[in-house]
């Protein structure tokens, strides 16, 4: 049995969110085909549910039409990203910025 030892002052300890994100990361490097595969699906049905919402909100049409040609945009990002295979963390953080933005926009619409 060995003695768990502490981190040294010259390591650094990450936690919370940080290493929450290092480690989605680390798994969609692993399987990024898979992973791009469905989030391709997932974050589209998320894209259309943020901008049915948005439909269905009475809002001025101007302010309607920017939030969805951003959603838009980022959902399309995301596909262009994968179709271009550009490198696994430029591809995770724009699914991450696609599907924040989504969130974000569903729960404005829905408060």
């Amino acid at each position: 049995m060995t003695i768990p030892m502490t981190l040294s002052g010259s390591e650094k300890r990450t936690n919370g969110p940080v290493q929450w994100y290092n480690d989605l990361l680390t798994e969609f490097k692993r399987g990024q085909i898979g992973y791009s595969t469905i989030a391709i699906l997932g974050q589209s049905c998320i894209g259309s549910a943020a901008v049915m919402l948005l439909f269905m909100h009475d809002m001025p049409t101007t302010v309607k039409m920017i939030f969805v040609f951003l959603v838009t945009i980022f959902c399309m990002g995301f596909n262009a990203a994968v179709l271009v295979q550009l490198k696994s963390r430029a591809t995770f953080n724009v699914l991450t910025v696609s599907v924040l933005f989504s969130c974000i926009v569903i729960i404005l619409n829905l408060v």
